[in-house]
């Protein structure tokens, strides 16, 4: 129990005092939702991380995960969930892209319940790991094509995406519920942050910040 502690807990670059400069550095850098400055305090990033990338788990950079991926830096993942977050509260929220699981931690946070797929089986078992270790339990993770999104689950009231489509998937917009929002990197070679509100009349898309993600790509490994 006492090596478990110190890993949460760490030392030097990775301790809660670590962490709290990094939330500080998010408030300076425009973050106002205190709902994910908390969650993201709580949450141990370095364990999410490869050992030897630890130190550097807190910086304001994104770090390779391997298979190609990355975690995204934290301003990127405060200012989706802030967007994400925005009524104030979370119900169903399903996540596209669970990567390492550093994101689905922080929304099991904020939000009820989270849904997560992921397309690559040795990260998802990763992230898996991870969030047992924290013992996170409202997170129910998936290997499967984040492009047909999680139909079992739906309605969401919030989906977000960690990699980026070029445009947005139909199956996706379906599970979205009326009054949801969806917060998704869009575009090839260019891409931005996009929100997708939904009514009772249809869709309504806003484009936000230049982003840079990894590719949305079909399929399961």
């Amino acid at each position: 129990m006492a090596d478990l502690i110190g890993r949460h807990n760490g030392i030097g670059m990775t301790s809660q005092r670590t962490r709290s400069r990094m939330v500080e550095r998010l408030r300076e850098q425009g973050i106002r939702d205190e709902a994910v400055l908390s969650a993201m305090n709580s949450i141990p990033r370095h364990i999410f991380v490869d050992e030897a990338l630890a130190s550097r788990a807190y910086d304001d950079v994104s770090l390779p995960l391997g298979f190609g991926q990355t975690i995204s830096n934290p301003k990127i993942v405060a200012r989706m969930l802030e967007l994400l977050n925005c009524a104030g509260s979370l119900d169903r929220v399903l996540e596209i892209g669970t990567g390492c699981g550093y994101q689905a931690a922080v929304l099991a946070k904020i939000a009820r319940e989270v849904y997560s797929v992921e397309r690559i089986a040795p990260l998802l078992a990763r992230a898996r790991a991870s969030l047992k270790e924290l013992r996170i339990h409202n997170v129910k993770l998936r290997h499967a094509d984040g492009n047909l999104g999680y139909k079992e689950g739906a309605p969401f009231d919030g989906i977000i995406l960690a990699a980026a489509a070029t445009q947005v998937p139909k199956a996706l917009l379906e599970q979205l519920a009326i009054g949801g929002r969806m917060v998704l990197p869009l575009g090839g070679g260019e891409q931005h942050l996009c929100l997708i509100e939904r009514n009772e009349s249809g869709y309504v898309e806003t484009a936000m910040d230049a982003v840079k993600f990894v590719p949305l790509v079909p399929g399961v490994n």
